[in-house]
């Protein structure tokens, strides 16, 4: 069911535009916006079309051919629209498409059609985005109620295919984790049980029971005082839901949900004016949201009643310019992580300043993104963690403990290069013969080998865990690097974990590295 257009009551000159397409789990959006100079946008229109994407990645494992040319269809459209705004039609700000993209086998083949059909090249949205706009979400939540600014709050994302959980303490991220379980995924896995009514809620919550019982136990050491729940389908029946505060008591959400069971989905499309891959997924939402509610004893959960998808789309075109704050979360995510490993904060945090200064001095030479810097100073933060394993050998166990934790706002290839950045910090360079590293495609290897380098060389500087070294002078010449360290008068010990630490920068960068004497 295609949404009105809102145009813009006075004309805008075109040069003034963004725009953004996301091809998302149940439909295609489009939202045309011009900046307010304060970092928000004003939609200048919003179009929005149904497909059934996700059904068939869940269903099928792959996106259908008539799936497929019903996005070519829709784009087509968006993009006459644009044409008659004054738009170039091929030259779309943000193109995203669904994270849940990468479960279906022709994902490709998919994105491959739709640069053929409509000139535009798709972006997924990875994991670590994903997360990103969840916090843009949040932040405009947090910032509109300012009692939930104090204490515990959960917010959750019950997505398509998975469900995030982010805990705020004090307006700040403490907590990150994600588990398996979405409205979608939920809605094709139990069709095959036939169950209708209470039945259906009740193979529902069968289904979904581990990871709302895991969701229990990772936050039973908080007492959450309040939850917002953001999502697609929920926020689509918000009005019926919610008070003037945007608060929904558990006792209305499970009225609401019995209620929802008992009707068809064509009465749920006519009822709440929704398009039928949404109607096929709101049960699942409710009832996932109803029982992490209760497993974290709250009497009502909070529900923005702003449109999810425009939402989302307004914070494609914006997350960009919020990557400082974001990578501050990001940060502090690596922080809370380390502690829990028992990992030295100031050694981590000495070792990550060392590493942004040679990051810095020689971006010419490694030619590496603000991204990377930022992987570099999770890695330096979190390099020592194997240590709470044990002191043998504990660069390999912090590539396992790395691996097999979550960091708030990078996806799980980011994290498998700062677990593979941790691992080399010491000891054997990178090798195909280390399962992790050979399992990494060539462009990230070499961002590994880059960064693992810097890494090295920062962390010999800081080989007594002391904090000696305070001022670095880095001077490149044509077959080295000099580095000087003043205030230093005795640089025995870094010059000696110099000489086996800086053999992978050598291998990497043609250079060697020498620490002068203090004269």
């Amino acid at each position: 069911m295609a949404r009105p257009r809102k145009s813009a009551t006075k004309p805008v000159h075109p040069e003034q535009l963004s725009t953004a397409i996301h091809i998302g789990a149940s439909a295609v959006s489009m939202l045309v916006a011009t900046g307010n100079g304060d970092g928000t946008l004003n939609a200048v229109d919003f179009l929005e079309q149904p497909a059934p994407v996700a059904r068939d990645i869940f269903r099928h494992g792959a996106i259908s051919l008539a799936t497929t040319e019903r996005v070519v269809s829709i784009i087509r459209d968006f993009q006459k629209s644009l044409d008659e705004l004054g738009l170039n039609s091929h030259e779309i700000t943000r193109a995203a498409v669904t994270n849940i993209l990468s479960e279906a086998k022709n994902q490709e083949t998919f994105m491959n059609r739709i640069r053929v059909a409509c000139g535009l090249r798709l972006g997924a949205i990875d994991d670590g985005e994903m997360t990103r706009l969840i916090y843009l979400k949040t932040r405009r939540r947090l910032s509109h109620l300012p009692g939930m600014k104090k204490g515990a709050t959960l917010v959750l994302h019950v997505g398509p295919g998975n469900t995030r959980a982010l805990l705020f303490q004090n307006g700040l991220i403490t907590r990150y984790t994600s588990y398996r379980m979405g409205t979608h995924r939920t809605r094709e896995a139990v069709e095959a049980s036939h169950a209708e009514g209470g039945s259906l809620l009740r193979v529902i919550r069968e289904h979904t029971s581990g990871n709302i019982a895991q969701i229990g136990l990772d936050y039973a050491d908080i007492r959450i005082d309040g939850m917002v729940v953001i999502g697609h389908e929920i926020q689509s029946v918000a009005p019926e839901l919610i008070n003037p505060n945007n608060a929904c008591t558990l006792k209305s959400l499970r009225q609401f949900t019995s209620d929802t069971a008992n009707i068809s989905d064509a009465e749920i499309v006519r009822r709440y004016q929704l398009d039928y891959q949404t109607a096929e997924a709101l049960l699942p939402a409710l009832e996932i949201n109803l029982a992490i509610a209760e497993a974290m004893k709250l009497s009502e959960v909070r529900i923005p009643e702003s449109d999810y998808e425009k939402g989302l789309l307004h914070d494609l075109l914006v997350s960009e310019d919020l990557a400082d704050t974001f990578a501050e979360e990001v940060l502090r995510s690596s922080r809370i992580l380390a502690e829990r490993y028992q990992s030295d904060p100031t050694h981590g945090e000495h070792v990550g300043n060392l590493c942004k200064r040679f990051f810095d001095a020689l971006a010419d030479l490694h030619q590496l993104t603000a991204h990377d810097a930022l992987l570099l100073q999770v890695a330096a933060i979190l390099h020592e963690v194997g240590t709470y394993v044990s002191p043998r050998a504990h660069h390999k166990h912090s590539e396992y403990l790395i691996l097999n934790s979550e960091i708030f706002g990078l996806d799980r290839t980011d994290v498998a290069i700062v677990a593979q950045i941790a691992r080399y910090h010491r000891h054997a360079c990178p090798s195909l013969d280390h399962p992790g590293y050979a399992a990494l495609d060539t462009e990230d290897r070499i961002r590994v080998c880059k960064l693992a380098a810097l890494l090295r060389v920062a962390d010999a500087l800081e080989r007594t865990h002391a904090q000696r070294v305070s001022q670095i002078e880095i001077h490149r010449e044509e077959k080295r690097i000099r580095i000087r360290l003043p205030g230093l008068a005795d640089a025995a010990v870094e010059r000696l974990a110099m000489a086996s630490k800086a053999d992978l920068f050598e291998q990497v960068f043609g250079l060697g590295v020498v620490i002068d004497e203090e004269i």
